[in-house]
C-alpha cells in the first residue's frame, strides 16, 4: 500500500472523523461525482454503503461477545475490555450515524454533499478501494488460509 497517497488523502479530505469514515467519505464524493458517466457507480456506492454498515454491525457484534467470553472466564482483565468494547461501540455508532446520512441522500442531493471532489482521481480511488479492502478481517488473515 501506498502510504504517502494515503496521507495526502486523508489531507485533502476535510473532517474530524476516523481515518477510515474520511476515506469512505472520499471514495463515496468520487463515485458520485462519476454516476453520470457511468451508472453502474450508483449500485457499487449503494453496494459499498451496505457492506460497511454490515461490518460496523459485525465488529460491534464481536465486541460484546468478546467481552461476555471475558466476563465469563476472567475478571482480572475486565476494566480495560470494558472501555476497549465501549471505545468500538462509540466508533461503531459514529460510523452507523455517518452511513444513515448517506443512506437518507436522495441522489439529487449528492452535490451538496461533495467535499472536494477534484480531491480524489480514478486511481486514487483504487487505492483507497484496496486500502479498505485490507482492513477486512479476510484479508488480514488471508496468509493463514493460504498457509493452511
Amino acid at each position: 500500500m501506498d502510504q504517502g497517497s494515503i496521507a495526502r488523502i486523508l489531507r485533502q479530505v476535510s473532517g474530524g472523523e476516523d481515518e477510515i469514515q474520511q476515506l469512505q467519505k472520499a471514495l463515496l464524493d468520487y463515485l458520485d461525482e462519476n454516476t453520470e458517466t457511468d451508472a453502474s457507480l450508483v449500485f457499487s456506492r449503494k453496494f459499498y454503503v451496505a457492506q460497511w454498515f454490515r461490518d460496523t454491525t459485525m465488529e460491534t457484534e464481536k465486541a460484546i461477545k468478546s467481552q461476555k467470553d471475558e466476563d465469563s472466564s476472567e475478571g482480572t482483565h475486565h476494566a480495560k475490555d470494558v472501555e476497549t468494547t465501549g471505545q468500538i461501540m462509540h466508533r461503531a455508532e459514529s460510523r452507523k450515524t455517518f452511513l444513515r446520512s448517506i443512506i437518507k441522500t436522495a441522489p439529487s442531493q449528492f452535490s451538496t454533499l461533495k467535499m472536494n471532489s477534484d480531491t480524489v482521481d480514478y486511481e486514487d480511488a483504487c487505492l483507497i478501494v484496496r486500502y479498505l479492502a485490507s482492513m477486512r478481517p479476510f484479508a488480514q488473515s488471508f496468509d493463514i488460509y493460504l498457509t493452511q
